[in-house]
């Protein structure tokens, strides 16, 4: 179903309420929202997406449209396939066509609750009516939500929602109930979006400081820490600027401190600089890169997988560097934990990169296991400073790693320098120097790549056609695989979470075991492609890219497949 209209009509609201009481009632649910970079007006809207099995994808074809303004009527309703339109009242005029049905949304929430701001509640419960659904679970829900508005409001909203159910069931949609929804509540599953997963994953790996501009879409990120910062003894600091927010973080973590900092778009390009600074003084930190549509300000709301090539190459010079793109919420949360032990192990800034369409979507999940969770800090101990003698901050080591005390730390001197510096951390300039020093920085990638997860298979083994994928396109993928799977289509789905660097052994292998490759990617370039060219000298074979600000739908990827004649 999707819920349209203008930004300010409360649209995230309703398509929230809807999602949260389908959870409770044990379905699985896919949410996503499309919105404008404005305060009030334009054209938004959420769909969900209600399963008794995981959905991790949106559809195109809707059974429930509830339009909230004339704009949701003349863009979504070919959309409908043999469902309802319902539709506000004043969304409703002469040119409307004859099966859109109006309901007085705001005229009913004056009359039962005393004011249109309860016309959402209204909407909500007008959706339970065609789908004949009961609405105790809604009931509660609503009574949790406004618990702290007192007992008026909460009694006022109930009596909305209800007003919306009688109307549509006691009117045009009366007898009518195509959509069999019986509800089995589950304990234990939880809804959460990309961001709030980071977030998640953020504070079970520890973290004490996230330093951050806001910038759409990473700000979820900063915000969900923020709740929860004095239940973690964490910190939360709004920098003056992305410049400032990822120095921040690299004092800090300089300091001894798990460090993270969130940004998007522009403000990435503002870190580069400080992006070096992590490398050249071999300081862990985590930036959280949510990707959305440029150059510039370009669509600033809308979702695009365009920054890989930047994130690969930013920062001056040459310095190592992790690169991470989860896949799902579930993926990210794991992800997230996984890039702080990773930074600290090789001392090396680790890119967590995700977009608009995984930060918003709302994805069904079994609670997380927190058994497996390891914060892996790397430090040395006090007793083991005593036991080496001699401390170097950047001694020279076979693996690249240097031994990594804190400042303050009885017994040694901790010296950093953004200049090229000698293994006790003094500027040092030499041309021998700084063959040296370079070379043993570089030298942590040869350790990481072991360290590198492979690509996950979904489908069939051995397929006739393999989809290559990174990053939140997992579900969409993995949904076309499984309807042309069930058409007795050989095809396969090749996913990447872990994207640079790149084992070329293990990679390499299995990459040249598949036979027609397809390369999935939300940019103009293929920029996937290209690092899968330079990296392992593979070639796909061909390529499906989207670069409007949309994200795939499993439909759109297999129309792009039947024009190329690939299936």
């Amino acid at each position: 179903m999707k819920i349209g209209g203008a930004a300010g009509q409360g649209i995230q609201t309703i398509g929230t309420v809807l999602s949260k009481t389908f959870l409770r009632d044990g379905f699985h649910v896919f949410g996503s929202q499309f919105y404008l970079s404005r305060v009030r007006g334009g054209h938004n809207f959420f769909q969900i997406r209600v399963s008794d099995h995981p959905v991790q994808a949106i559809k195109e074809e809707l059974d429930i449209l509830v339009a909230l303004d004339e704009a949701s009527i003349t863009q979504h309703l070919e959309e409908v396939q043999d469902g309802f339109v319902v539709a506000d009242e004043a969304a409703v005029n002469d040119t409307t066509p004859e099966n859109v049905i109006s309901i007085p949304f705001v005229d009913i929430a004056k009359e039962v609750s005393g004011n249109k701001l309860f016309s959402n509640t209204v909407a909500v419960g007008a959706v339970f009516g065609i789908l004949c659904y009961d609405l105790s679970c809604l009931n509660t829900l609503l009574s949790e939500i406004f618990e702290k508005k007192g007992e008026e409001i909460i009694e006022k909203n109930i009596a909305a929602a209800k007003a919306g159910y009688d109307y549509v069931q006691d009117g045009k949609f009366k007898g009518v109930c195509k959509f069999d929804l019986t509800p089995n509540p589950v304990d234990g599953r939880i809804l959460i979006d990309g961001n709030d997963a980071v977030g998640f994953g953020a504070l079970a790996a520890g973290v004490q400081l996230v330093s951050s501009y806001p910038m759409t879409p990473s700000t979820g990120v900063m915000t969900f820490v923020a709740k929860y910062a004095d239940r973690f003894n964490a910190i939360v600091e709004q920098a003056e600027d992305e410049v400032a927010a990822l120095n921040m973080a690299i004092g800090a973590s300089f300091a001894g401190v798990r460090a993270m900092t969130t940004t998007s778009g522009g403000g990435f390009c503002l870190m580069t600089e400080a992006l070096g600074l992590a490398g050249m003084t071999e300081t862990p930190v985590v930036v959280f890169l949510s990707q959305r549509p440029g150059p510039a300000t370009g669509l600033p709301t809308m979702t695009e997988q365009a920054d890989l090539q930047f994130a690969l190459h930013a920062a001056q010079g040459e310095i190592p560097r992790c690169i991470l793109a989860p896949r799902t919420p579930r993926d990210a949360f794991y992800q997230t934990m996984r890039a702080f032990n990773i930074a600290d192990k090789y001392q090396i800034p680790v890119i967590l990169m995700s977009d608009q369409y995984l930060a918003d979507a709302l994805f069904t999940y079994e609670n997380f296991d927190l058994s497996h969770v390891t914060i892996e800090r790397h430090l040395l101990s006090d007793r083991e400073l005593k036991k080496m003698g001699d401390y170097r901050r950047y001694e020279i080591t076979d693996s690249g790693i240097s031994p990594r005390a804190l400042p303050g730390q009885a017994g040694v001197l901790v010296v950093a320098d953004s200049d090229e510096h000698n293994e006790e951390g003094h500027i040092d300039q030499t041309i021998e120097n700084r063959i040296r020093m370079n070379e043993k920085r570089l030298r942590k990638l040869d350790g990481l790549k072991e360290d590198m997860q492979l690509p996950i298979i979904h489908g069939l083994e051995n397929a006739d056609i393999s989809l290559i994928g990174w990053g939140s396109t997992f579900g969409p993928l993995a949904e076309a695989v499984d309807i042309l799977n069930e058409d007795e289509v050989s095809i396969n789905l090749v996913h990447f979470s872990d994207i640079y660097p790149l084992h070329e052994g293990d990679i390499g292998l299995l990459m040249d075991g598949l036979n027609h490759t397809v390369c999935v990617e939300n940019n103009a370039t293929g920029q996937f492609a290209q690092l899968l060219r330079t990296e392992l000298g593979f070639e796909v074979s061909d390529k499906i890219l989207r670069y409007d600000g949309l994200p795939f739908t499993p439909k759109s990827i297999i129309r792009e497949l039947e024009e190329k004649e690939v299936v």
